[in-house]
């Protein structure tokens, strides 16, 4: 039998407190809901804290106005200390000492991060150091790779998922460009990995370089030390059809080639 999940009021309307999805969803309108992520993080103060409209019933959007208050929360150890002791596996007695930080972000990463560790990904097999500060993943063990350097990966970020997915040599240990335009047939000892953007890489690091708070957003990145690069199949990035329109310009350009009369030099007529 599934529990009856705690409710806040705010300026007279009820919100359901669900931690599982860490929002707050308005109880007699489910398709009203409120991110824990669009709040401000009073992480200094325990708890949180948005401008909540009156009509809007939501944190105002800006194409509504009217009245707005400031609202503030405490935080999610504190409106449901079962559901977070039920979703990060901490006992509930441990929860004086525990804050929604202590519990969203992985401890032991934030103290190897801040002693100076880097993120690790490992791209099929080989263990590349997340170095902001040289804005590229370092290939480990490998003086001789250029690694895989994010300005020059751009153009294969990927819309909607937060990554690259990028064309890559395992034997060099670097990021392989392709001529698009051009190529006829598939790379050979070339495969394609998916490698997720610098701030979920590096959310540390990543805020030290645009000047952010050393900490903010850490409950939202999910801070890692390790990750595990995916491999996706030549079939799934379009390649094929590519290569078969090249296929087929190259044989119209050929034919036109073939086709075009030869000019003489000569006296005219």
């Amino acid at each position: 039998m599934e529990r009856e999940l705690p409710v806040v009021n705010i300026e007279g309307t009820d919100f359901i407190v669900d931690v599982k999805k860490l929002e707050l969803i308005e109880s007699n309108n489910p398709n009203n809901t409120i991110s824990l992520f669009e709040m401000r993080d009073l992480r200094n103060h325990n708890g949180y804290a948005f401008e909540y409209s009156l009509t809007e019933k939501n944190i105002p959007s800006s194409f509504i106005r009217g009245e707005t208050v400031t609202v503030s929360l405490p935080e999610l150890v504190t409106l449901d200390p079962e559901g977070m002791s039920a979703k990060y596996g901490v006992p509930l007695e441990m929860f004086a000492t525990k804050s929604d930080f202590d519990l969203m972000v992985d401890q032991t990463a934030l103290k190897e991060r801040l002693s100076g560790l880097l993120p690790i990904v490992d791209i099929a097999g080989h263990p590349f150091y997340v170095d902001l500060r040289m804005d590229m993943l370092r290939a480990k063990d490998d003086f001789l790779s250029e690694g895989i350097v994010f300005s020059k990966i751009e153009d294969y970020y990927v819309d909607g998922k937060e990554e690259y997915c990028i064309p890559y040599n395992p034997k060099t240990h670097e990021f392989k460009e392709i001529d698009f335009s051009s190529i006829t047939e598939i790379p050979k000892d070339i495969i394609v990995v998916s490698v997720p953007h610098e701030s979920a890489l590096d959310p540390i690091g990543y805020n030290r370089k645009h000047g952010f708070e050393e900490l903010s957003n850490l409950k939202e990145s999910n801070l890692k030390s390790h990750f595990k690069a995916g491999q996706v199949a030549w079939k799934d990035t379009g390649i094929e059809e590519t290569i078969r329109e090249n296929k087929a310009n190259s044989i119209k350009s050929e034919t036109a080639k073939a086709s075009k009369p030869i000019k003489r030099n000569g006296p005219k007529l």
